[in-house]
């Protein structure tokens, strides 16, 4: 343990704090009556294990409604290989209350520790365990407080609230769905994509369900093996690559004595169930999506026949996004949706559209009694090859929360920085992160006037980020800058390091503090450091995101617009330029190498996506189309083929490959794959195979150890002292 005195250094620090979110208050819900926020934080800047907190607005106090050591005696919490893969689909590498979901009134929560199921008393501060089969996942009050519904053993089961009468309500068929059948899961494409992690929803009055069945029969496995373990057995995962079949998703109405109704929709048109809402405002409402992605359909749902009844059908030529929010229905019945029209991503009440080019809307928070609460960033109009408009804002990487009715739009939030919220009639718990202060702060708004504020116990950070935000170029690519602190004019100009993820859904250049902490470090260790997001990135404008369609090369051309555009007004030594890069990052810091070596003369590639044919379907599919329909978009995209490196050029540049072996998602394949490329071209290269670690390599020693040796490869290559 680190003593008072002594200096913690900043990868210890990045790494034992999970980049500083242990501790910090997330994951809020507001009660209807005004009276509680519920959220989950752990005991301090280091401590992984997260509580479930009341924050009683009438007595100004936090309470602790459920303490996982407690409820667990003290025992080792133990995942099953079912929770591990949830967690590893929505990157939680915490423990303890990771996720809750309440009744209606906010009063009951309901919760999965060690694949047990527990409830908790939110006004009395109280939890106890309901005896259930298990393992348990997502688990979910009815409305009325009177039921839990939860997922196990591949069925949707529910319970009631004191523990009484549990049942399956739907169940694979041992003798027709065994092995590939479950009820009440999200299948890997939503919960990995679409961000959709749910397999079932409540109704209004709490009598029935609407629960997923998912079939993965027809999905290839795969094998995931850990050479470090040559005795365990490799992991069979369904895994659905591009241009292979997907899992088939069926939805059922069922009521709470097991009875059934199937959903009906053309699911041969539109096989992926993107979203689902259910409320007390209006019919069922499902969002598909056809394969392709460029049309969607909303369906509202009769519960008593299962018939659909097409609400409105979008199409877009490139693809049309998935958003958080969306559908659902406002009080008097009327459409809400978010939808890209003449240039602008914009949201749409009924049949009006609300907000114009000066906004570019992101998700949908609240639907109120009067006005929708909206997450936006500053917009602008775009012209068709994505180059920015006239107008362009000066908010670069702010994101704000505002308020829209029939009679205008109010922006809520007012510093700059990153601002999220949970709002329940009049309380809003609105949480900011600011560019000039580490860590965030959640404030409790009644009516606009401050409550509350609910306490972090994030660590601060042992260094302070110093980013200027600027835009570079003609397309004006958004990017910050970072100089070590140490730095001065006379100095002379220093090595580059880019620093991007680059690609879609990833937006690295945010008007927040703690966005930088790690690109400030590389730049204390003797770099000037670029985070650039160029075209596919989000936030500016639906052609700007879909100017990548079939050309997800373009980032390497905006990363390169940005390198020399900013030469002109930083230090930058173009004769020494590295890039770094994670998962879409990876395959960018590998593109990078490969193709442009006049530009960049080392590159660390972690978990690249080398070969696209073996990334999956629904986010693959939207950008390149089908492999066997487009094979040559797929060779002019990808790093590899099996005929080996694809446009290589000379001369070769040194690239460090890192690769979890355990990782489920980009799967260690494509690493193995670049390298023998790599090998059979007579190209440098190091490989740095991670044993035991996922995607998002949340083990401590890991963390820290891969930042250290990144430097250490990137000073090697580039021939810094």
């Amino acid at each position: 343990m680190t003593s008072s005195h002594e200096q913690i250094s900043f990868p210890r620090q990045y790494a034992r704090t999970q980049r500083f979110t242990l501790g910090a208050p997330r994951a809020f819900s507001v009660s209807p009556d005004g009276e509680r926020v519920v959220f989950v934080r752990s005991g301090s800047g280091t401590d992984r294990t997260h509580g479930l907190w009341v924050l009683d607005l009438r007595e100004g106090v936090e309470r602790l409604a459920a303490d996982p050591e407690a409820l667990l005696a003290g025992a080792a919490e133990e995942l099953s290989p079912e929770e591990r893969a949830r967690r590893e689909r929505v990157r939680e590498g915490s423990a303890g209350v990771v996720g809750y979901a309440v009744d209606g009134a906010v009063e009951l929560a309901a919760f999965a520790l060690s694949g047990r199921l527990f409830a908790a008393e939110l006004r009395a501060g109280t939890a106890r365990e309901l005896p259930v089969p298990g393992p348990v996942i997502d688990p979910r009050p009815s409305p009325d407080g009177r039921f839990v519904a939860y997922a196990a053993g591949g069925a949707l089961r529910v319970t009631g609230a004191d523990g009484t009468g549990d049942r399956a309500l739907a169940e694979p068929d041992p003798a027709t769905e065994a092995d590939g059948v479950t009820y009440g899961l999200a299948e890997f494409a939503a919960s990995e994509e679409m961000a959709r992690t749910r397999g079932f929803w409540w109704g209004p009055d709490s009598d029935r369900l609407l629960v997923a069945r998912v079939d993965e029969r027809p999905v290839k496995r795969w094998w995931i093996a850990d050479p470090a373990h040559p005795g365990r057995e490799p992991q069979r995962v369904a895994y659905p690559a591009a241009g292979t079949a997907n899992a088939e998703v069926r939805l059922f109405v069922v009521d709470l004595s097991g009875n059934r109704t199937e959903v009906l929709w053309d699911r041969a048109a539109f096989p992926y169930l993107g979203r689902v809402h259910w409320s007390s405002e209006g019919a069922p409402l499902l969002l598909v999506q056809a394969r392709d992605q460029r049309t969607h359909a909303y369906l509202a749902v009769d519960p008593e026949s299962g018939a659909t009844t097409t609400v409105r059908v979008d199409e877009d030529p490139a693809w049309l996004e998935l958003f958080a929010g969306v559908p659902a229905w406002t009080a008097d019945g009327r459409l809400v949706r978010i939808t890209d029209e003449d240039g602008v991503r914009a949201l749409a009440v009924g049949d009006r559209v609300l907000t114009d080019a000066r906004l570019h809307v992101r998700a949908v928070l609240d639907v109120g009694a009067e006005d929708v609460l909206i997450s936006a960033s500053a917009g602008e109009a775009a012209g068709a090859d994505g180059a920015a408009g006239a107008d362009a804002s000066s908010e670069t990487g702010e994101i704000h929360v505002y308020r829209v009715s029939e009679q205008g739009v109010e922006r809520v939030s007012e510093a700059p920085g990153v601002h999220a919220a949970a709002r329940s009639g009049a309380v809003m718990v609105l949480s900011s992160a600011r560019p000039d202060a580490p860590g965030s702060v959640a404030r409790v708004l009644r009516d606009g006037k401050q409550l509350a504020e609910v306490v972090s116990y994030a660590q601060r950070p042992v260094l302070s980020a110093r980013a200027r935000l600027v835009e570079a170029g003609e397309r004006r690519i958004p990017c910050a800058v970072l100089l070590p602190s140490w730095w001065s004019a006379g100095d002379g100009p220093l090595p580059v390091l880019m620093d991007p993820y680059g690609g879609p859904h990833g937006q690295r250049v945010l008007a927040a503090h703690n966005a930088y902490l790690t690109s400030q470090w590389f730049a204390e260790q003797g770099f000037a450091v670029v985070v650039a997001d160029g075209r596919g990135m989000p936030g500016r404008s639906p052609a700007w995101e879909k100017a990548v369609r079939d050309r997800l090369t373009l980032a390497l051309d905006d990363q390169v617009a940005a390198l020399e555009a900013l030469a002109a007004d930083f230090p930058l030594d173009l004769g020494r330029v590295a890039i770094r890069g994670w998962s879409f990052g990876g395959y960018l810091a590998g593109l990078a190498a490969l193709r442009r070596p006049d530009v960049f003369h080392a590159a660390v590639v972690g978990a690249p996506v080398a070969d696209w044919r073996l990334y999956d379907t629904h986010y693959t599919e939207r950008y390149l189309g089908l492999p066997d329909e487009q094979e040559s978009v797929y060779a002019a995209n990808s790093l590899v083929t099996d005929a080996g490196l694809v446009d290589a050029r000379e001369p070769a540049r040194p690239m460090m490959i890192v690769h979890g072996l355990a990782d489920d998602n980009v799967v260690a394949a494509h690493t193995l794959r670049l390298s023998s490329a790599l090998l059979a071209a007579g190209r440098p290269h190091e490989v740095l195979p991670l044993s035991g670690v996922t995607h998002m390599t949340p083990q401590e020693q890991v963390a820290e150890n891969l930042l250290l040796l990144q430097v250490d490869f990137l000073k090697r290559a580039l021939g810094l002292g």
